[in-house]
């Protein structure tokens, strides 16, 4: 028997899908309220996951998926930052 290695999923807060980890961007709200892009994953504090996609952003942005799933208020400063992330294509 062959030994596959389980492929962790997350499930999008804006489309509802379940993807892989490695295939979306993790939102965190630190401790101490700040909110962050995590590119390793493994940042300490409450987590959401996106699609990395201009069509998932601008749903998220104006659902504000991200405030519900995050349970905080998201700046347009942030907003920003996201989307130039997403638009460059780092994920």
């Amino acid at each position: 028997m062959a030994n596959h290695k389980k492929i962790p999923l997350r499930k999008c807060v804006v489309s509802q899908q379940m993807l892989p980890k490695k295939e979306l961007v993790r939102i965190v709200k630190t401790p101490n309220k700040e909110i962050i892009i995590d590119p390793t994953g493994k940042a300490n504090g409450r987590g959401a996951y996106l699609r990395p996609t201009l069509e998932i952003y601008e749903k998220a942005k104006k659902s504000n998926a991200l405030e519900r799933a995050l349970k905080t208020k998201i700046t347009n400063k942030f907003y920003e930052m996201l989307y130039l992330e997403i638009n460059e294509g780092w994920y």
